[in-house]
């Protein structure tokens, strides 16, 4: 197979290649105590819980989407029993560095089944992070020169399952990258409560379009760092979600072209604004997935963009 040239430096360029997670295999309903997130946790209690077979039918409707818009598409190998939905979790690429996660201890052979993508891939242009570092893709957010990253810096860091990324994570970006200015954000983090937890970044905020962005206040911590991005991109062109539409996950949808989004196609408040900002909205069905508090953002791992 033909070597991959990593190219990804925003969320927005035109997409060429990508890692689309599988549901193929994703195991039996999760034992509480087993609750990566306070989302998988209700719908399990609620028995809910999203069944293979309709979380695999979502995942092909992304797939017949890529294929429509000619991306090569990249899927996991198969591990018996296991999520391998996210696979935002495990990797991202920052330019032409491809940058495995320090993930969950028990999610490591999740980037076991991409190792065969990593392998086309330069071995100069792969990194890991020291074991300190906590980082996961969907709290990096790349815009050109700027990373915007989310991060939790309490002093309980260790107490909440949902932090994934740590301070030590956004000081080693700054050292990788030094090119780039590396901004953080503090998240809200809840254990219980999915209306007032922001798992990752891509959870209460997304760069779209062209000089857009969608962005929920209360996953902030902090007003000013909110603020940073309304004035960043300019409150005119930021689309503010409610608590219910980012519980939803109104942000994690996930751009193909600057003026081509796939989205949920539930969001209809969303899609209708896009639209009017002449984004094609390429609409899927992905309820039952987001049910683990992961949409389309946190399914796909974009390899090159123009």
């Amino acid at each position: 197979m033909e070597k991959i040239n990593l190219h990804v430096n925003n969320e927005t360029s035109r997409l060429r290649s990508v890692i689309l997670g599988t549901a193929k295999s994703n195991g039996p309903v999760p034992d509480l105590v087993d609750a990566y997130d306070p989302k998988s946790r209700e719908h399990i209690i609620a028995g809910t819980y999203p069944k293979n077979e309709d979380m695999v039918r979502e995942m092909e409707a992304v797939a017949a989407v890529f294929e429509k818009y000619d991306v090569k598409v990249f899927r996991p190998e198969q591990i018996e029993d296991c999520n391998q939905i996210f696979t935002r979790d495990i990797g991202f690429v920052i330019d032409n560095v491809f940058v495995k996660a320090n993930i969950l201890p028990d999610r490591e052979e999740e980037i076991e089944a991409i190792q065969y993508v990593i392998d086309l891939i330069n071995t100069d242009n792969v990194v890991r992070p020291p074991e300190e570092v906590h980082i996961e893709g969907g709290d990096v957010m790349l815009y050109n020169d700027h990373i915007f990253v989310g991060t939790y810096r309490g002093e309980d860091y260790a107490d909440y399952i949902i932090a994934r990324t740590n301070v030590q994570g956004v000081e080693w970006l700054e050292k990788t990258f030094p090119n780039k200015k590396v901004v953080s954000f503090n998240l809200r983090k809840d254990n219980h409560d999915p209306y007032n937890n922001a798992l990752h970044l891509d959870c209460c905020f997304q760069p779209v379009g062209d000089g857009k962005c969608i962005i929920h206040r209360n996953g902030f911590l902090q007003e000013e760092e909110y603020q940073y991005l309304i004035d960043f991109f300019g409150s005119e062109n930021c689309f503010e979600i409610s608590q219910e539409e980012m519980y939803y996950m109104n942000s994690n949808i996930f751009s193909i072209a600057p003026d081509v989004v796939v989205s949920e196609k539930n969001f209809t408040r969303l899609n209708t604004w896009l639209r009017s900002h002449g984004i094609t909205v390429e609409e899927v069905p992905y309820a039952e997935i987001s049910k683990q508090e992961g949409l389309l953002r946190c399914s796909t791992l974009p390899l090159i963009r123009d």
